[in-house]
């Protein structure tokens, strides 16, 4: 399964990448963005690309 990596503490949680996500796989919770929907992650990488901070550095495959 993909998922992408969240470096929290790089994380401001503006919610761009949850914006971004076309699968609905991340929401913002506590101010930064978490991983809610790990199943439906196809691995396309526009949370990475859209990121302003680099807080998503990949996607990670199981």
């Amino acid at each position: 399964m993909a998922h992408p990596i969240i470096v929290e503490d790089e994380c401001i949680g503006c919610g761009i990448c949850v914006d971004a996500c076309p699968q609905e796989v991340l929401e913002v919770t506590g101010g930064v963005a978490t991983v809610v929907n790990e199943d439906s992650c196809i691995a396309c990488g526009e949370c990475v690309e859209e990121c302003p901070m680099g807080a998503i550095p990949e996607i990670a495959e199981d």
